[in-house]
């Protein structure tokens, strides 16, 4: 990335203010002794900042950088006399909390790798996916007691509150040494269709990563922000890297509910919040409040994971101001696009535009690039692009880029996302993109929540079903929702299956589980 737009973007998010001449020099010697994984972006920003609060949570209230580091340390002394150091792999199991950085930055700093357990697993499914990971130990919030049960009784565990009180009584190392190689944190796939898979993130080697997010979503220094999305996720963590970077405040929340969630914009003013699309649809079923939003200092709602219902990002900026952006990614491919305010009020389902330092292509199924307008695989290629699953196998490559698993499309300078690659539809030899379906559902007043699948069908090959949760106060029925899609959609759309649900199955990143509802026709 050019040096220049570096430094141009750096300075007018407010990184290159002056301080103290011997701080400014402490924190570029972490970066340079460090790199820029989370051990690195920890250590700069406790020294250049260390009385700044570095995170706000429901267990200690508030907590330095200097804290932040000094426990940190600590857990990194403690595992290393556990007997772990560089190439073992340790699970970590937790909620949206202090302790939950300060393992992640600890396993950073020691050459463990580290993977985020997802905390909608059953017991059973955790079970297999820690087997699968080679994780040897697990860190776990105290609540998680049954769903570890099911773990190897030799394998060695330690909950949130005996790590908290080693850490208490343990003395703070007076000095670590650099790893040859920094620990990787390894993050799971969302499951959504199997069981998860673990993907490896790549550790940045620059200021590259959070250039190309920030030069679009207006975060800056010393912010606030507010992170919902859970940060054993993609998206959170990611929220977490781009904080330490700006040596914010992180505002955490163990559980996400959307009147918390909603209070917390007002009491603690944070300048940004990270969620899932989910997240915001909750709040949005919460009482109007328009004074509300003078008493904001909300700047930027940044939100990745799944696609919104069609219009529903027009509805929340018409409550909360124009602050939403989009970032449209994967695990697999970090970003590939954000869509801004502008971008949604111009195009409300766009996916946005490619930030710095990315490359996006529509390639047909030879891997040519197709003309604008016409759908193709999605692929993407930008600094943090995933190596591999953990299990050896990859995602298909391009010339270097990645595909995305979605289909899409080029209008002006906008993307667009269709559906998923391997959702697609041949039903009696006609195209169904369940994205289309979906959307124009999502619109009736009646529909609160929707998905479309295919289902095995001896005559067509395969049909068409759609799962409807409705708001509260309506009524619809079968053939309502499918004499909607008749008025609006070809006749190859309709659904012939209609199964009306309280909620639809979610997993905890808000996905909805395609595998949960398939048992419905199993």
């Amino acid at each position: 990335m050019n040096p220049l737009i570096v430094a141009k973007t750096m300075a007018k998010r407010g990184m290159l203010t002056p301080g103290p001449p011997a701080a400014q020099v402490k924190q570029l010697t972490a970066l340079k002794k460090w790199g820029f994984g989370l051990a690195g972006e920890l250590r700069q920003a406790a020294n250049r900042s260390p009385k700044t609060v570095a995170v706000i949570d429901e267990t200690r209230g508030a907590t330095t950088y200097a804290e932040l580091l000094a426990n940190s340390e600590k857990i990194s002394t403690i595992l290393t006399e556990m007997g772990f150091g560089p190439g073992d792999r340790i699970g970590l199991l937790a909620r949206n909390h202090v302790q939950a950085i300060e393992v992640m930055t600890a396993t950073s700093a020691i050459g463990v790798d580290l993977v985020l357990g997802n905390t909608g697993l059953a017991g059973p499914q955790f079970a297999v996916v820690a087997e699968q990971q080679g994780i040897k130990a697990l860190i776990h919030d105290d609540e998680f007691a049954e769903v570890v049960s099911h773990l190897p009784q030799e394998m060695p565990r330690i909950t949130e509150t005996a790590l908290a009180r080693r850490v208490e009584q343990a003395p703070r190392p007076q000095a670590l040494p650099v790893p040859t190689k920094g620990g990787r944190t390894i993050i799971l796939t969302s499951g959504t269709t199997g069981t998860p898979k673990g993907a490896a993130r790549k550790t940045p080697g620059g200021f590259g990563p959070l250039i190309s997010i920030i030069d679009r979503i207006p975060l800056r220094a010393h912010d606030r922000i507010l992170i919902s999305a859970p940060i054993f996720h993609t998206w959170g963590y990611a929220a977490m890297q781009l904080s330490m970077a700006l040596r914010a405040t992180i505002i955490l929340q163990r559980r996400f509910k959307p009147e918390a969630a909603r209070a917390a914009l007002e009491e603690l003013q944070p300048d940004a919040m990270f969620a899932i699309p989910v997240m915001l649809q909750r709040m949005m079923e919460l009482p109007s409040d328009p004074a509300a939003r003078s008493r904001r200092r909300l700047r930027v709602v940044a939100t990745s994971g799944s696609a919104y219902p069609s219009g529903f990002t027009t509805k929340f900026m018409d409550e909360y101001g124009d602050v939403l952006y989009n970032l449209y990614g994967s695990t697999e491919a970090s970003w590939v696009c954000i869509a801004t305010p502008a971008d949604m009020r111009r195009h409300p389902n766009t996916a946005g535009t490619p930030p710095l330092g990315t490359v996006v292509r529509i390639l047909d199924e030879d891997g040519r690039e197709v003309p604008a307008g016409e759908k193709g695989r999605i692929f993407c290629g930008n600094e943090l692009v995933f190596d591999g699953y953990t299990n050896g196998n990859t995602k298909d490559f391009i010339d270097g880029l990645v595909s995305t698993g979605d289909m899409g499309h080029l209008e002006g300078n906008l993307y667009f996302v269709d559906g998923r690659d391997d959702d697609m539809i041949v039903s009696g030899g006609e195209n169904v993109y369940p994205i289309e379906v979906e959307g124009l559902l999502a619109e009736h007043p009646a529909v609160r929540e929707v998905s479309a699948i295919g289902v095995p069908d001896d005559d067509f090959g395969q049909r068409l079903a759609v799962f409807v949760a409705l708001n509260d106060g309506h009524t619809l029925t079968g053939d309502e929702v499918r004499e909607h899609v008749r008025a609006h959609r070809a006749r190859h759309c309709i659904p012939r299956e209609v199964v009306f649900m309280d909620e639809l199955p979610r997993n905890a990143t808000g996905k909805i589980l395609n595998r949960e509802l398939r048992k419905h026709f199993a």
